[in-house]
């Protein structure tokens, strides 16, 4: 039961961050430039360390972990480019009917905002899946002795802060509304209690375990250079942003190292 009190920590934490993401107004660039960086610590300091450890077995040379990391990184960067080229297709289809009925061009750019909220979506719940296992790593570190349960409930009720607050940052960047965000919020806070109860159950396969934390790094490295790096640095200058940047990636080193 201690397992399930902690991650009801994490709970509150979790909403925490999505709350403070919400009451930024137009300091948006100073959010997005602290969440990357929250994003690329989480990668650096947190989830590809445990990966490795979780899957070190070698495929042609290269930890399993990596090649799953890889894959993640790759998999988002398909999706992005296939709804990028299906969006200049809608233009090009666009110019060749110019004097038709205006309605088409406003089609065309619904969907392609329901292509934008939809990798939205898809990065939000890849975060709710990390929470989860976040969870999963509390109930197991738990049955493993209290000492390391302590320790890794920190380093879980720390970094769930970041979870929340990027959560509803990139659900909202991509163009969902606010009940959406809220209610991804949601279900990334409750993610956490529902991974340590499972774990009452059952443990996850830590091999398993590995691959599921590559692919997720790779997943959310390629959202914090790709995507919210550049839209956080375009309306404003650049010291500032970058400041917030180095901020985020800085504590999320000191929340890894005092957890350790």
């Amino acid at each position: 039961m201690t397992a399930i009190l902690v991650a009801a920590g994490a709970f509150v934490m979790t909403l925490i961050g999505g709350f403070v993401a919400q009451r930024t107004g137009d300091r948006r660039h100073l959010v997005l430039g602290f969440a990357a960086g929250l994003m690329l610590g989480v990668v650096a300091f947190d989830l590809l360390p445990e990966a490795i450890h979780a899957a070190p077995d070698e495929i042609h040379g290269v930890p399993q972990a990596l090649l799953m990391f890889a894959a993640g990184f790759l998999t988002i960067h398909i999706i992005e480019r296939a709804v990028a080229i299906h969006r200049s297709h809608e233009s090009e289809y666009a110019e060749h009917t110019h004097g038709r009925s205006p309605s088409h061009g406003h089609a065309h750019s619904h969907g392609h905002s329901h292509g934008r909220q939809g990798v939205g979506l898809a990065a939000a719940s890849a975060l709710v899946g990390h929470s989860l296992m976040d969870g999963f790593a509390i109930g197991a570190a738990f049955q493993a002795g209290s000492t390391v349960g302590t320790v890794v409930a920190i380093a879980v009720v720390a970094h769930d802060f970041a979870d929340g607050f990027n959560t509803y940052t990139i659900t909202r960047m991509y163009g969902n509304d606010r009940r959406r965000a809220l209610t991804l919020l949601g279900a990334d806070a409750l993610a956490p209690i529902t991974g340590a109860g499972i774990t009452l159950l059952f443990t996850i396969p830590e091999h398993v375990l590995g691959l599921y934390l590559g692919f997720f790094a790779g997943f959310l490295l390629y959202l914090a250079t790709s995507d919210i790096l550049p839209e956080a640095h375009s309306p404003h200058p650049s010291r500032s942003t970058l400041l917030c940047t180095l901020l985020g990636v800085g504590f999320l080193w000191l929340v890894v190292g005092f957890a350790g």
